[in-house]
Formats: structure tokens, sequence, C-alpha cells
């Protein structure tokens, strides 16, 4: 058990990296930097990992899922608002995701190691038009383990219509790079 909670405490410290004013982030001794350039890395089709089972509340107090998007290809966004390159990356990802909804793409955003009413007021300034899972402790990031886990603040993966992550981008994502990442997973056989 000691192993797994060490094991454990090394991701959180990895995932909370970001950018972000030292001074708006948690101050539970996890806030180092993890650079990410927000370049994606695509998987080959036999290289790719399932993902997880992630599940959990809302910040709007719904449930959401990735199972709720079987066949479909998935974004799953991590963010916190304390997170400088969160809040510059976030109208990239609402426009990608509306733009690419009637092709089978849902997103869906994981808010991490935040306050829920400063996510909640995230939320109301960016209105990205997809749910987020309120993740304060980090279970869902810790539920990549031994995949392809995020390892950063943001980070980005594309889950495709088999449930395998197929693409992940550390740090903020460039709009022309993840349109044209989600426009190749999505275009796959």
């Amino acid at each position: 058990m000691r192993a797994q909670s060490f094991a454990a405490a090394a991701l959180l410290i990895a995932v909370a990296g970001c950018a972000g004013n030292q001074g708006s982030q948690p101050q539970t001794g996890d806030t180092r930097f993890v650079a990410g350039d927000g370049k994606i890395t695509l998987f080959q089709a036999a290289d790719r990992k399932v993902a997880p089972q992630v599940r959990g509340e809302t910040l709007d107090g719904g449930t959401a899922s990735l199972a709720a998007h079987k066949g479909k290809i998935v974004v799953l966004n991590f963010w916190a608002s304390w997170c400088a390159p969160c809040r510059a990356e976030a109208p990239v990802l609402k426009d990608i995701s509306a733009k690419t909804k009637a092709g089978g793409v849902e997103f869906l955003g994981v808010d991490f190691k935040d306050r829920k009413a400063d996510a909640l007021a995230f939320e109301r300034s960016h209105q990205p038009g997809y749910p987020s899972i309120f993740d304060q402790p980090g279970k869902v990031a810790l539920s990549f383990q031994g995949t392809v886990p995020p390892a950063a603040i943001p980070s980005t993966l594309i889950i495709d219509r088999q449930g395998r992550i197929a693409a992940r981008a550390l740090g903020a994502v460039k709009y022309t790079d993840l349109l044209d990442a989600v426009t190749k997973v999505r275009d796959e056989g």
C-alpha cells in the first residue's frame, strides 16, 4: 500500500505542473511545472492502449463518463482554473468542439486540483459548451497510470472509437494541430 501511495503522490506532482501564476495555484506542495509545448503525439493503432474507465460528477452536478461516448471520438482535456495555459487554450477547445461535434467527436473536460468555485467561475467565463468532471483529488489522472498519463496541466488526450488512447498533447494545444489530429483519428478506417 505504501508503494502505491508513493506512486500516486509522484503522479500527482507530475500532473500538477502549470506555468500559471504560482500565487494562485494550490499550496499543497504539488505545484512543480512540467513543461509541455502542446505538440500532439499520435499513436499507431497497433500501439494504442485502452483508456481506463473515466467517470465522475460534473461541475454542474451531473455525471459524465467515457463509456457514455462509446463509438465516438472523445477529446479529454485536463485543466484547472489557476492554470494560465489552460485559460489560453480554452477558446481553441471550444471552437474545435463546436466544429467537430456533428462528425461524432465529443469533448470532455477534467478539472484537476482546483477549488470548485474557481472552476465554476472559469466555466462561466469561457463557456466551453461541453461538460467537465470535477476531479479535485486527481483520481481520473491517476487512473491513466500504466497507459498514457496526462503528465502536465493542461494535457489533452484523444480517445478513438474503440476506446483507445490515439493521441496526447502536453501543454496548451494549438488550433491547427488539434483540429488535424482530431480529423485524422475521426477519419480512420
